[in-house]
């Protein structure tokens, strides 16, 4: 008798082939498995897949200074960790992720915290072509005392597993267009009354950015298959398309929608240094798909500007657009109102500053 058998000689398994858009119902709720405790490691390996170097992350003796002790990892460590424990569940199956919303940093993760990640289910809607729908789910990652480290909200276009089956009652969220600066979480102890800019590499502080600046990063980086495997293994990505060559019907690998938002934030140094912390992400759509051989150059456009009731900390509300090659025109979109060829991704979001 084969392992796929039961006794009676009927097929039966044990593996798990994903959920399809047919499987999800609006309130659904879904704890997703496998906790993931954050190490050093984490910090060590993010810094040898991206070129970050904002000094919180990097140096303890800085964050402490900051209020910060233990230094806590980049945000986006933990939004990677958080993001992959829903991919079994949410997006095994997936075409692509859409795009991001309402995402909160409530409080900074450190070594040893482990994350672990639920999901509702907020909102669905069959796309006409009949064969995915897109998924709407808001997500919460907490740590091991039971506090929320951070939520965000996703949507994420899914394959159908029979194209005939009917189509749910179309369903689709209303969410914020921006977190509102007063429902920022600042992190309990952080201040930058005494920020010292020389080790942090630019002299720039919240006012010095005026609303409607843009920054050309001006660095690009090359992406790679090993180099985005090595990430989204890392996170516990599963998803097919981002490791399996036959997933896509020109089989090629999709690489991670994450891998390209950390590594625009990573060029983005360049030019926002002082940028230390994400607060929030307010929208975030991946425009194009990236594979290995594009290029990911980068440029901001400064949103918002407003100053917070920690000592010494502003909030700069940015937009980071990733292209493929350098558009040192740093155009979004064109005349038609669709974006502009080459853009990747456009990212909204809340940093904190030094004012």
């Amino acid at each position: 008798m084969s392992a796929s058998e039961a006794t009676d000689g009927t097929a039966t398994s044990k593996t798990d082939a994903g959920n399809f858009f047919e499987d999800f119902t609006v309130g659904q709720v879904i704890e997703h498995a496998t906790p993931r405790t954050i190490t050093e490691g984490d910090r060590a390996l993010y810094g040898a897949l991206y070129p970050s170097r904002f000094a919180i992350a990097s140096s303890a003796e800085f964050a402490a200074a900051c209020g910060l002790s233990p230094a806590p990892v980049e945000e986006l460590i933990a939004f990677h960790v958080a993001f992959g424990k829903t991919v079994p569940d949410i997006s095994l199956n997936a075409v692509a992720n859409l795009g991001y919303a309402e995402c909160r940093f409530h409080q900074p993760v450190v070594p040893g915290d482990t994350l672990r990640t639920r999901s509702e289910v907020i909102g669905l809607k069959q796309n006409s072509n009949g064969r995915t729908g897109v998924v709407h789910v808001r997500s919460t990652a907490t740590n091991q005392r039971g506090e929320t480290a951070l939520d965000w909200c996703r949507w994420v276009m899914v394959h159908k597993r029979d194209v005939d089956a009917p189509a749910p009652e179309t369903v689709v969220p209303e969410l914020a267009a921006a977190v509102a600066v007063d429902d920022l979480v600042i992190p309990a102890g952080l201040d930058l009354t005494s920020y010292d800019f020389m080790a942090a590499g630019e002299p720039h502080r919240l006012g010095d950015y005026a609303i409607g600046e843009k920054i050309d990063h001006l660095d690009g980086v090359t992406l790679t298959d090993p180099e985005h495997m090595m990430a989204t293994r890392l996170w516990q990505n599963t998803a097919k398309v981002h490791f399996n060559t036959d997933a896509r019907p020109d089989g090629r690998r999709l690489i991670y929608g994450g891998h390209v938002i950390s590594m625009a934030r990573a060029l983005s140094f360049n030019g926002l240094a002082n940028a230390q912390l994400i607060a929030a992400i307010n929208a975030g759509s991946h425009v194009a798909p990236a594979f290995a051989g594009d290029t990911v150059h980068a440029w901001s456009e400064v949103l918002d500007r407003a100053e917070t009731s920690a000592p010494g900390v502003g909030a700069l509300r940015l937009r980071l657009v990733a292209t493929r090659g350098r558009d040192a025109s740093m155009t979004l979109r064109g005349d038609d109102g669709k974006y502009a060829e080459g853009v990747l991704l456009d990212l909204d979001y809340w940093t904190l500053v030094p004012v």
